[in-house]
């Protein structure tokens, strides 16, 4: 008989879906409903690498860990900015169309809860401006926002300053302006470089605009770019994903995100699915993903994350804050905070928003008491999704699991610690979930 590991099916791509490097504050972009609460607080989420190249990275975490060892401290703040030149069909983060009425309400809103966090200690190692498109604000709302933050925060400590951009929304003075006061990586959206998929994705950017807006963050001088893509979009085929990886590689950004597209209820894309308009493909979106991995592995591309590439020290600081379990503090709609035995959301509504902070009151929403097996659970879930693993100590509980896993290739074992082989990343849900 077969061992229940044998049957895995290397379909579940639920763990590559989009949104798992977003900047986990304002809820998840495509992420299957079962996973979404853990990704979003993702908002605030290849071949085996080389034993040299594990090291490196396992120390680049350990390092990171080390700098959080304060649990009084909160080193890591996420901002959300829900406004949207447009709404995309299959985006389910809290967003909103810009509103030039609202806007400097909102922006005060967000210093002002800052302000009424100040029974925190900020200490700022990584800030993450995610959205919705918070390169949707103007220059001037930008400087006023980033400035009211300067003026609040301790930023002695800061290594990294992450900015999400549209291309649409990318010029050459704002890149300047964002690089002047301390922003010093961009993650660009560009999705796919192929018309049709844009179309289908409801993108305002063309492929030739995402061109040249990158080229406008390099010549502005931004030395640490990160480019998303989506494949498993309706209608894409395998040669045009190619030829979208191909050209990303030629621009050499320092990091690569790659989601596999999924179906979540209260989005465009979902009702078109459930009228039979689209129709999912899982075995050829597990061939979209293998091949993602040893292309971008073979052009120097480290998958340090489930969907997340990097070249030799630009992983994400924030995010990895994130999968270790590290406290940090979300402002603005939506946007969740995690701090000590403490987890809350705030309202998803930027109108109620500004309202209660107006007010003074509290603009949470959600809120959970996190006990010892729930940071254990998050714990693995997180950690099997990168190449850092977990200690093998933690999963004393599940030696059948770990044996019958290594013996049909999912799991291997390096430094007392476990992680998912190529084979275990293709069903990384599935595998994480035997041990939840």
């Amino acid at each position: 008989m077969a061992s229940r590991f044998s049957i895995l099916q290397t379909t579940d791509l639920a763990g590559t879906g989009v949104g798992a490097g977003s900047g986990f504050g304002g809820g998840g972009v495509g992420v299957c409903a079962r996973r979404q609460k853990v990704l979003a607080i993702s908002e605030q989420i290849n071949n085996v690498t080389t034993a040299l190249s594990t090291r490196r990275i396992i120390l680049n975490f350990t390092e990171i860990k080390t700098g959080f060892a304060q649990p009084d401290v909160i080193r890591h703040l996420y901002v959300h900015i829900p406004f949207c030149p447009k709404i995309c069909p299959y985006c389910t983060f809290y967003k909103e169309a810009s509103d030039r009425n609202q806007t400097q309400a909102f922006l005060d809103s967000l210093l002002s809860e800052l302000d009424q966090r100040s029974e925190f200690e900020i200490q700022c190692e990584t800030i993450f401006f995610g959205g919705g498109t918070p390169s949707a604000l103007t220059v001037k709302q930008l400087e006023f926002l980033l400035a009211g933050l300067q003026d609040r925060l301790d930023l002695s400590r800061l290594r990294e300053w992450t900015l999400e951009m549209n291309p649409a929304t990318v010029s050459l003075e704002k890149a300047r302006m964002l690089l002047d006061a301390g922003v010093n990586r961009i993650s660009m959206g560009v999705q796919s470089f192929d018309p049709a998929d844009l179309v289908k994705l409801g993108r305002v950017h063309t492929a030739e605009q995402a061109l040249r807006s990158y080229g406008i963050l390099r010549e502005a001088g931004f030395a640490n770019v990160n480019l998303d893509f989506i494949f498993g979009i309706p209608g894409q085929t395998l040669e045009s994903w190619l030829s979208t990886v191909d050209k990303a590689i030629s621009l050499r950004p320092n990091h690569l995100s790659a989601y596999c597209l999924t179906y979540e209820e209260d989005t465009e894309f979902f009702r078109r699915l459930q009228a039979g308009e689209f129709q999912q493909n899982p075995e050829q979106d597990a061939r979209f993903f293998e091949t993602t991995m040893n292309i971008l592995a073979a052009a120097g591309y480290e998958q340090y994350e489930i969907s997340n590439y990097s070249q030799p020290g630009y992983e994400c600081l924030h995010n990895i804050a994130y999968w270790l379990g590290s406290d940090y503090l979300g402002i603005g709609p939506s946007a969740f905070s995690t701090v000590g035995k403490r987890r809350w959301q705030n309202v998803p509504n930027t109108g109620e928003y500004i309202e209660k902070v107006r007010a003074g009151i509290d603009p949470i929403s959600f809120e959970e008491a996190l006990t010892p097996d729930l940071r254990r659970s998050e714990a693995i879930a997180f950690g099997l999704r990168t190449n850092r693993g977990i200690p093998e100590a933690d999963l004393q509980s599940w030696e059948t699991h770990l044996r019958e896993l290594r013996r049909e290739g999912y799991l291997e074992g390096f430094d007392r610690r476990v992680r998912l082989t190529a084979k275990g990343r293709m069903v990384a849900d599935a595998i994480g979930a035997l041990f939840v």
